[in-house]
């Protein structure tokens, strides 16, 4: 006896082990006999995502869409399936999903009292039934969270991806805004810093510099133009040095470098730029060889916040220019009014 009993319990626990959507045979003939008949039409709604329900449902005829959202994988349930076993279960249970008929066909509705005359009918059957369902109820958590879990990790990758071009991108910008040999603003980078500060600054007291190597061809034909890229790097060195943290340091092209500061006065100004000459032939004086540095030529003026650069530029460049002819290493001023060449 114990023998004949042993293969069936397997067989039973094999069941158990792999839940079905539908009921057997047996188990729909008792639910169809007990639960109240329901005839739908296509696009009627069983109930919405986040209603409270008790009742759960079995498709004698037809077919019924499940829609979980949140890109989640639809389903279509067809003849003998059951859904909706957690509002009997557990009672005034979240639904899930939206459940709506696809198809025209018969339901069978079980409520609690329904519920009751099944557990007195046939306890074995509805024991096997429950543990089934509750085991499809597991998995498909289980399945549920796997999805979720690799939405967001596809949704995790894809900000990694978005957060990589946007560095790229922003790279690529700064690249168009910087001078590559100096790192400091190039003339398209210095114009937009221009327009950002006249946009938000409430103090525009401003100076301008600008500032011109002395002998530089020499430099490039005597030693090479890898000494003078490095002798352009020691200026916007200097420059960097002398800039607040409002100022615009940028070189413009070839030898030639501007500084804009903050100042309302020549005194403001001039004190800056002389600490660039000062700065450039002290290293200058030093004579390393190959050279490290070169003299250094300003032309200084004030900015008005009514003009615009091309005037600025005109005001520096007659002092930059008049310092060039005095012999260079020096500093000029220009009011506005140019002085006659």
């Amino acid at each position: 006896m114990n023998r004949d009993r042993a293969p069936r319990r397997r067989r039973a626990d094999i069941e158990i082990l792999e839940p079905a959507a539908s009921l057997t045979a047996e188990e729909y003939a008792l639910f169809a006999q007990i639960g109240q008949q329901r005839r739908v039409e296509p696009g009627e709604k069983l109930f919405r995502r986040g209603d409270l329900g008790t009742t759960m449902y079995v498709i004698a005829q037809g077919s019924v869409d499940l829609d979980f959202g949140d890109d989640l994988v639809a389903k279509r349930l067809g003849a003998r399936e059951f859904f909706g076993e957690l509002g009997l279960l557990i009672g005034d249970h979240a639904r899930s999903a939206d459940a709506t008929v696809s198809s025209p066909g018969m339901l069978v509705e079980l409520r609690q009292q329904e519920f009751e005359t099944l557990v007195e009918r046939d306890p074995r059957l509805l024991a096997h039934f429950l543990r089934r369902a509750i085991m499809r109820v597991v998995l498909n958590e289980q399945s549920l969270i796997g999805r979720l879990r690799r939405r967001n990790l596809d949704l995790q990758t894809a900000l990694d991806t978005l957060r990589a071009t946007t560095h790229r991108l922003t790279q690529t910008e700064e690249l168009t805004r910087t001078d590559e040999l100096t790192g400091l603003a190039n003339r398209r980078g210095f114009h937009l810093h221009l327009q950002q500060r006249r946009r938000t600054d409430e103090q525009p007291g401003r100076g301008l510099l600008l500032i011109d190597c002395d002998r530089f061809k020499n430099i490039n034909d005597d030693h090479g133009h890898l000494v003078g890229d490095r002798v352009l790097q020691g200026v916007a060195n200097i420059l960097r040095s002398a800039a607040g943290p409002d100022d615009i340091a940028c070189r413009l092209g070839g030898d030639e470098f501007c500084l804009m500061i903050k100042g309302e006065h020549r005194d403001d100004v001039m004190r800056v730029a002389e600490f660039i000459t000062t700065t450039a032939h002290a290293l200058h004086e030093m004579q390393p060889s190959p050279p490290q540095i070169a003299t250094l030529s300003v032309g200084a003026c004030l900015v008005s916040p009514d003009t615009e650069w091309d005037d600025w530029y005109a005001l520096a460049d007659a002092a930059l220019y008049r310092a060039k002819r005095l012999g260079g290493n020096r500093v000029e001023w220009q009011d506005d009014a140019l002085a006659p060449a």
